[in-house]
């Protein structure tokens, strides 16, 4: 028996496209399903000025298939550098959504991140009385901490203090991972906000481990524990508007996953919205799924839904999904779900 879903077409708060032949590669899995997407500046080198990211926001648009309907939405990679006149610019002009905070050496490319918050207060500070959000990449970099606890450690030493100095700050904690951050949110009166990724929502680090390392599933937030796991998936699913949509879909060639030191990020675009339908339907929320992908974010944003709708639609045979996608740089392997997946996007929504 067929079974359909119509949404709001979903906008993902969380993409990396990197540039030139990769972007070309991969971009049009992002276009086919999102109408917008907040998009990561840690480029080589980063994205941190509005000059840049007009520049970035020229190349994506020029590398869009004919025909797609697609806004990126840029941020600005934040350094202990960054003017917060070019800041405020770049928002009033509306040339930017958001900026990103990377802890210096937290993930890929963020070795220009920040060290010393006391240098980047006069940027929050303008953020805060502007009204723009700051997208946290929620981890601590101190190696005496266990991967595993770096996000639980991050909202005690420097997300909680920081909202308590700067309390006017909106916030969006990324890529949230554990129990921890998604309780911490809860606790947030207002001006707080998470994403949650198609990844996330489907694997724990047993899926990663177990039985051989599979690294591409390796990704920074490291996947966490079962009860973890399961605690998105609660929030996902809630209806609660402080969590949303945000794939962290983050393409690198197979060959710098697939060797002794591999590169961390899975690439989720082609077929995001079937896992979510998956994973909705599984916890019983299929009612809940269009609040996830289309409105809980956008309203966080103080951005109008989209108008246009897409279609899901679960058949009885499991749909087919690329395993690799070519790019000009190489091969990029698709997020495998570990099963089949029944839902699809309707052709033509």
């Amino acid at each position: 028996m067929t079974k359909t879903l119509t949404l709001r077409r979903p906008d993902d708060w969380h993409l990396h496209l990197r540039d030139g032949g990769m972007l070309a590669g991969v971009l049009p899995h992002s276009a086919a399903h999102f109408a917008r997407a907040i998009i990561m500046p840690n480029l080589v080198p980063p994205v941190r000025t509005a000059h840049d990211a007009q520049a970035y926001r020229s190349r994506i648009l020029a590398a869009l298939p004919a025909g797609a309907d697609f806004t990126p939405l840029m941020t600005l990679y934040l350094t202990e550098t960054t003017d917060p006149d070019d800041v405020a610019a770049a928002a009033a002009s509306g040339l930017v959504t958001a900026v990103k905070l990377y802890p210096a050496g937290a993930t890929t490319n963020s070795q220009s991140g920040v060290s010393n918050f006391d240098n980047v207060m006069p940027v929050l500070e303008r953020m805060a009385a502007i009204g723009l959000p700051l997208c946290v990449h929620g981890e601590v970099t101190d190696p005496t901490v266990d991967i595993f606890d770096r996000e639980a450690v991050f909202l005690d030493r420097v997300l909680d203090p920081l909202r308590r100095r700067i309390p006017e700050l909106r916030v969006v904690l990324e890529h949230v991972t554990t129990r921890d951050g998604v309780d911490y949110v809860k606790s947030a009166n207002a001006g707080l906000g998470a994403t949650i990724t198609t990844h996330h929502l489907m694997i724990n680090r047993n899926h990663m481990l177990v039985g051989g390392i599979r690294p591409h599933y390796y990704c920074l937030p490291i996947v966490k524990r079962e009860e973890h796991r399961q605690a998105l998936r609660t929030a996902a699913t809630s209806g609660d508007p402080r969590f949303f949509l945000g794939t962290d879909s983050a393409p690198h060639v197979d060959p710098t996953k697939e060797c002794g030191c591999g590169c961390a990020g899975v690439f989720s675009a082609p077929n995001t919205m079937a896992c979510l339908a998956h994973v909705f339907e599984e916890m019983g929320a299929l009612n809940r799924l269009e609040g996830f992908t289309s409105l809980h974010g956008p309203a966080f944003y103080g951005l109008a839904p989209n108008e246009a709708r897409i279609t899901l639609v679960k058949q009885d045979a499991p749909a087919p999904y690329p395993s690799k996608v070519e790019t000009g740089v190489g091969p990029v392997t698709v997020f495998d779900p570990g099963h089949p997946l029944m839902w699809q996007v309707e052709a033509g929504t």
